[in-house]
């Protein structure tokens, strides 16, 4: 099922030193000629999604502190990423007028960061300033919408799936974990339910349901399954279509189960269980973009390096439970938090790994098409 297989020719050609070493001078992905920062300015100005990042008691960045100690580079982090298609509508004016968005660094899904890399708006990686990126898993080292990553790292990645409040599962349900659609759309959870408004993250598992594979199918198996979750809408059992936001509706108790992401639910607490369908979860990463209007693009390269560090990159793991991209990090995790050195959500096995689908990449014209598709159902 899973499209996470070994690194072709063409994937990132970086050394095989460990943190620290320099990327080879052979890399597909290393650009001599990439632009610095066009300020010296020790500043950095960078968007993510909610919950995305390690915080202190007070509520700043952990290890983001630690990257201004040690560069003196002084980050404005700000969590104003919920739907990456909202994100870039709100700023693609500026962008095809080539003005500076504000920002230096996105965290991005996969589909709007291959947006951002086929409009001309996404800065090539310099990565003489990356050299950490040598500690990149390997079987992310190649990307279909990023050949040779030469404009993205990944961030983190993760699992689409189930997300549950346990003990109201349990009230209504008498289960303790969902593990079907069927149970997912069982009218005793009508109206207490949320799917994710990125298309494809709810698209692809329906179309797992059905039968489907999701890593590649025809435009009449995705009308097909989009009319399956139709009556679900129509019908009210479908309470929310959500970004991010699904996870203050399980706090809350508003929601009793969603389509979600794994660390977003994990992160919430033993009280909240997470888990993949039986038809098939999806798995993804999410990618780190500097936009070709960045003022700062050195400074944002600077920080990509440092979360690549095993170390650091363990101690973000530990908060946000999300699936690591960094090699050496699970190592690193012993010192960190032992109990999660085995974690199947942070360092996932091939068993699990094997109960996920990536989806199809899609060109943008008919990525936009099935988004209208979709959009249309929901707001009917």
């Amino acid at each position: 099922m899973l499209g996470w297989g070994a690194v072709g020719a063409s994937g990132l050609a970086l050394s095989a030193c460990g943190a620290g070493a320099a990327a080879s001078a052979g890399s597909v992905a290393a650009s001599a000629s990439a632009p610095a920062s066009a300020s010296g300015d020790p500043v950095l100005r960078f968007s993510n999604w909610p919950g995305y990042i390690d915080v202190t008691d007070d509520g700043s960045p952990s290890t983001m502190e630690d990257f201004t100690s040690r560069s003196g580079i002084e980050v404005e982090y700000t969590e104003d990423i919920n739907d990456g298609s909202e994100f870039y509508a709100k700023v693609r004016t500026q962008l095809e007028a080539g003005e500076d968005i504000g920002r230096d660094l996105l965290v991005f899904s996969e589909e709007t960061a291959r947006t951002f890399i086929e409009e001309g708006f996404a800065a090539r990686l310099d990565y003489a300033l990356i050299p950490n990126a040598a500690n990149l898993l390997p079987r992310l080292r190649e990307a279909a919408f990023d050949p040779g990553r030469r404009y993205t790292l990944p961030w983190q990645s993760g699992f689409t799936g189930f997300g549950w409040n346990t003990a109201l599962l349990q009230e209504r349900m008498g289960l303790s974990a969902i593990t079907t659609f069927e149970q997912f759309f069982d009218p005793r959870l009508a109206g207490r339910i949320a799917i994710l408004s990125e298309t494809m993250d709810t698209m692809g598992l329906m179309l797992a349901w059905q039968g489907f594979d999701p890593s590649d199918f025809t435009d009449d198996q995705f009308a097909s399954s989009l009319a399956v979750l139709q009556r679900y809408v129509d019908d009210g059992t479908i309470r929310q279509v959500a970004g991010n936001d699904y996870i203050s509706g399980l706090d809350s108790g508003d929601l009793i189960a969603t389509l979600g992401w794994s660390g977003d639910v994990l992160a919430l607490g033993p009280d909240y269980g997470f888990g993949l369908p039986e038809s098939g979860g999806l798995v993804w990463a999410d990618s780190l973009i500097i936009p070709a209007v960045s003022a700062h693009q050195a400074n944002a390269e600077r920080l990509i390096d440092f979360y690549y560090d095993p170390q650091v990159a363990a101690r973000l793991a530990a908060y946000i439970q999300y699936v690591c991209p960094v090699e050496g990090a699970r190592e690193a995790m012993s010192a960190v938090d032992p109990s999660l050195v085995d974690d199947p959500w942070i360092f996932p096995s091939e068993e699990v790994l094997a109960a996920a689908y990536v989806t199809q990449n899609l060109s943008m014209a008919r990525s936009e098409a099935l988004d209208r598709r979709f959009d249309s159902v929901l707001l009917a």
